[in-house]
């Protein structure tokens, strides 16, 4: 008789477990299955470049060494003045400073950047009009691209060498040589 009655008990015991499995299977089919997303692959936005042609590599806002990707072509990324990537992969002191302004360009404003370089002055962003912006560090970055688009835009001023925006609320600049970038 015990062994009816364990029997009866494993019998039952192996019906709740395959209940549990239909009624799992039954809630993924028709109510998880249909709400899963697809997988995407998020591409970073690249601020610069080090290196040219097949030999360049891409390199983040956080500065970050991005390979495999291909770089975009218009408007070309600026170059770093790196002759190679960091061997750890991510940039560090002045070379992170110069990424973390190039990351905050406007797009506006991207078609007109050639080149950036840690100067005397800290961050010197140089556009392809040879106008030079000097930030300084890369505290406040967005605060200076949107004091320096502000006085580019400015239809006052038609030609100048350089554009110094350490204070963003209070930007100065210079020179008369160098033309304005077109209006986008």
């Amino acid at each position: 008789m015990r062994g009816g009655l364990r029997a009866g008990k494993a019998r039952f015991a192996l019906a709740a477990v395959a209940v549990i499995v239909v009624v799992a299977l039954a809630v993924y089919w028709f109510f998880v299955r249909e709400g899963t997303d697809e997988p995407t692959v998020m591409v970073p936005r690249l601020a610069a470049q080090i290196g040219e042609g097949s030999e360049a590599v891409g390199v983040t806002t956080a500065g970050a060494i991005v390979r495999g990707l291909p770089l975009p072509e218009e408007p070309p990324l600026p170059r770093l003045p790196l002759e190679e990537p960091p061997k750890g992969g991510h940039l560090r002191g002045p070379a992170l400073e110069q990424v973390k302004v190039l990351g905050a360009v406007p797009n506006a404003l991207r078609a007109y950047v050639a080149s950036s370089y840690y100067g005397e002055s800290g961050v010197d962003v140089e556009l392809t009009t040879g106008i030079e912006l000097r930030f300084g560090n890369a505290s406040q970055a967005a605060r200076k691209w949107h004091a320096a688009a502000a006085l580019l835009a400015d239809p006052s001023i038609t030609a100048l060498d350089y554009v110094d925006l350490y204070a963003p609320s209070r930007p100065s600049y210079g020179g008369s040589e160098h033309e304005l970038p077109p209006v986008p």
